[in-house]
């Protein structure tokens, strides 16, 4: 498809984002199973229960551009779920490793939803397209949510874990300081 406008445009990354938020329908099921702690189960949970809420926004959209819902394969979400797959498959010294890894797959996932959103709303307000950039608005927000409640779910799994010697090739692990400030970026 030629791209010849910003309205072009805007649809055909709303169809990339309609595919990898069906996508996440999916797989986030699937992360809550592999996790153990009840905390972060929780947070997957009621994340799905806020994608599928986000998959009904963007279909609004579609409507809003007078055009069906349609996904266009994203092949970036495709491969941050590879990896969450390959991460739900590690051989973990314990579940709280495979907490946390999870966790990070997670994040990673927030994280391009939150540059994709960005984007898109860019474009929406370009084009004075008030009603849209509200939707993407909402989205955007669930999704920093998200991440904040992951990020504060990992800090604690890994201050239970300061206590356990973990160690890589006979070598104690060190941590990286802690940020001062609490704000994630």
């Amino acid at each position: 498809m030629k791209i010849d406008s910003l309205n072009t445009l805007l649809e055909e990354e709303i169809k990339d984002i309609y595919d990898f938020e069906k996508r996440l329908v999916r797989a986030i099921p699937k992360m809550a199973k592999a996790a153990s702690s009840e905390e972060l189960r929780s947070a997957l949970t009621e994340h799905l229960e806020a994608t599928k809420n986000q998959v009904n926004r963007i279909e609004q959209i579609f409507q809003l551009l007078g055009s069906s819902p349609k996904a266009k394969t994203c092949a970036g979400m495709k491969g941050i779920l590879e990896e969450g797959e390959e991460t739900m498959q590690m051989d973990v010294a314990n579940q709280s490793l495979l907490d946390v890894s999870i966790i990070g797959a997670a994040q990673r996932v927030e994280h391009y939803e939150m540059a994709a959103y960005n984007a898109v709303r860019a474009m929406a307000e370009q084009l004075g397209k008030q009603e849209i950039v509200d939707l993407l608005q909402e989205n955007w927000d669930e999704e920093h949510e998200a991440d904040e409640r992951l990020a504060e779910i990992c800090e604690a799994i890994l201050s239970g874990m300061e206590g356990e010697e973990v160690e890589d090739e006979g070598e104690p692990s060190a941590r990286p300081a802690r940020r001062s400030g609490g704000a994630t970026s």
